[in-house]
């Protein structure tokens, strides 16, 4: 027995890393066009808008291909991020499912809570420790990809002509050593895991509104024959919705770092720290280049939260499912 849940968790701790990484790089792929746009106009001072970077894209060779530049790097920093978060997020969050089982239930409401249909297979926690949870895992998995991060900022943005992935990481090697390939750390973990932390509670707040919506009360008749269970299509359409509101809802609390975070990572000498660029941005042209790219990051965000967390969740329910019909006819 003992060796079958060994089994049980390594696959599950495996499930979520290949859930995480077909997400991410599913929507790194799909949406790759508004993180170009972003990046180009965020990357200067001055009058830039949206409708300008496209008409300079636009004017391209292959305008196609050049809407999609930066796509190797995004997904590869993309998928290898969800993967490690998911994964991170996964254990931080089974281990304090398993603390907060260990101890007595504190209110009737929770446990009413917990017999209505579901449209997630994730543990339900308090909003404290989703709140925790999801900026640890974030933060981890932003460090370890910090390098591709730099990488891919730099070969979307005009300002660096790089042919190719290596040649971006060769000049900032030769620049700037290893200190360059984590330039904005700071900026981004401050993006980061606020926004993780915030999303995870944002996300679940509104699965769980959502989720009230749909379906009989627990208490009912209906409910005990039923279960709590949701078929797949009104389950992702729950996780797709709550997704999008979460992401769209984060991104725009956090969208000053990543517009620092952005001028860091592509002029190092110039802004010198986060403190230093957040000052220069705001003394020279106002609060408002603390937003420039909100739209495009907002749209982008929404869409590939919800994507990414339905997809995810979605792979999870088919896959724990499964295991759990092979460990049952085993028994």
């Amino acid at each position: 027995m003992s060796q079958q849940r060994g089994q049980s968790n390594k696959s599950s701790s495996s499930f979520h890393f290949i859930a995480g990484l077909g997400s991410g790089v599913f929507g790194a792929v799909l949406l790759q066009p508004f993180d170009l746009l972003k990046t180009r106009v965020q990357q200067q001072s001055g009058p830039h808008s949206i409708r300008s970077a496209i008409r300079d894209i636009a004017r391209s060779p292959n305008a196609i291909a050049a809407f999609w530049r930066g796509t190797v790097p995004s997904a590869l920093r993309t998928g290898m991020g969800s993967a490690i978060y998911f994964t991170t997020l996964n254990t931080i969050r089974q281990q304090a499912s398993t603390l907060t089982t260990t101890a007595p239930s504190s209110s009737s409401s929770t446990s009413h809570d917990r017999h209505r249909p579901s449209s997630s297979a994730l543990p339900k926690l308090s909003n404290t420790t989703n709140l925790l949870s999801g900026a640890f895992a974030r933060a981890f998995a932003g460090f370890i990809l910090m390098p591709l991060t730099v990488i891919k900022v730099r070969y979307e943005s005009s300002m660096y002509s790089y042919r190719s992935v290596i040649g971006a990481a060769r000049d900032i090697y030769r620049t700037d050593r290893v200190p360059g390939f984590f330039a904005g750390f700071g900026a981004t973990a401050m993006r980061d895991a606020p926004y993780a932390g915030l999303y995870v509670v944002s996300y679940e707040q509104f699965k769980k509104r959502l989720g009230h919506l749909y379906g009989p009360d627990p208490s009912s008749a209906s409910s005990h024959v039923s279960g709590a269970s949701m078929t797949s299509s009104v389950s992702a359409t729950i996780n797709f919705s709550s997704g999008a509101l979460a992401g769209a809802t984060c991104s725009f609390i956090s969208n000053p770092f990543d517009a620092v975070k952005t001028r860091i990572q592509l002029q190092p000498h110039v802004y010198r720290n986060m403190f230093h660029a957040c000052q220069m941005m705001v003394t020279q042209e106002g609060i408002r280049s603390l937003y420039d790219g909100l739209a495009l990051r907002m749209t982008r965000k929404a869409i590939s939260s919800a994507l990414a967390w339905m997809l995810y969740e979605e792979l999870i329910r088919r896959a724990e499912s499964t295991l759990r019909r092979d460990i049952s006819g085993h028994v």
